[in-house]
């Protein structure tokens, strides 16, 4: 296994936060004689969403045996500050082990953790024993877990699909790219020859913040030039009970069998809570294609594309 600066005094950061779900307060204290795998995750993150299916799986596996799997949630933008929104992923998502908010990033902080997502192996003593950044490495991560356990068997097989299944990496072309004027990159102006790859552009009456984009107006649109099987888009409605509709083109078309899991064949559908939203899933061979996401209504926030 791979070694890691010690962190008996990192996890004990966790003694001092006072918001918890699906368990009562844990210390570090009381978490002696335990394997602990930490997990840093945010929930509008695919990177992450990519992993869950493992991370439950090893909580279902081996709770029993030793393990206590402990999300620390870590928010990129300023939704998932909101813990009614953590609460709701969690539930949606099927997560069911101790998540603890770490929403002024103290439990990131002592684990000098600078990822999402991020696992941290600690064994029975609360020392740092394996670490993984990033997706991937299941079964390394898997026989670490068993290893400070003390088991030896095979591993745990997970079907991943939906949002879950992993990126298709030998096609993919095309780059988180985040709208916000805080680290947004490659935007071009609507253009009739077209965009280059990777470009993207906004038409219509919008607003851009360091986060995300505002669109003022119904109307405005969202293009993009890019090569993938999945794309996802991160997006808010203004208010909780305030949907936002939207309507979806590849190439100009309706994405029909290319649709994602929200949007239908026509390509329509309703921003109706702050998360990820997967909007194409191709079915057929990936190349250069156009996408084009129009909003019906305003007040949407368009945050970040991420591809698969």
């Amino acid at each position: 296994m791979s070694t890691l600066h010690p962190t008996r005094s990192a996890l004990s950061a966790i003694d001092t936060a006072d918001v918890w779900l699906n368990s009562e307060r844990l210390t570090a204290e009381g978490l002696r004689g335990r394997v602990v795998l930490v997990d840093f995750w945010t929930y509008s993150c695919v990177n992450w969403l990519r992993t869950l299916p493992y991370l439950r799986a090893w909580d279902e596996r081996y709770r029993d045996r030793g393990l206590v799997v402990l999300g620390a949630h870590a928010p990129e933008f300023g939704f998932e500050h909101e813990l009614e929104n953590v609460r709701r992923a969690a539930r949606e998502l099927g997560v069911g082990y101790p998540i603890v908010i770490d929403n002024d990033f103290t439990i990131w902080r002592a684990f000098e953790n600078h990822y999402w997502p991020a696992v941290y192996l600690l064994d029975r003593d609360g020392e740092g024993r394996f670490h993984h950044f990033g997706e991937g490495a299941y079964e390394e991560t898997e026989r670490a877990i068993q290893q400070l356990l003390g088991v030896e068997e095979e591993t745990v097989r997970v079907d991943a699909g939906g949002v879950a299944e992993a990126a298709d990496w030998e096609t993919l072309g095309s780059p988180e790219t985040y709208l916000g004027s805080a680290r947004g990159e490659r935007r071009s102006e609507p253009r009739e020859d077209g965009l280059a790859l990777n470009q993207w552009a906004l038409a219509g009456v919008w607003s851009v913040g360091g986060e995300a984009a505002v669109l003022e107006a119904a109307g405005g649109s969202v293009a993009y030039r890019f090569q993938a099987r999945d794309v996802n888009l991160v997006l808010a409605p203004p208010a909780a009970e305030a949907g936002v509709r939207f309507s979806v083109r590849l190439d100009g078309q309706p994405p029909g069998d290319a649709r994602g899991l929200d949007a239908d064949a026509a390509g329509e559908g309703t921003v109706s809570e702050p998360r990820m939203y997967q909007l194409v899933r191709h079915r057929a061979a990936v190349a250069e294609r156009d996408f084009e996401i129009t909003f019906l209504d305003p007040g949407v926030r368009a945050y970040v594309f991420t591809f698969g």
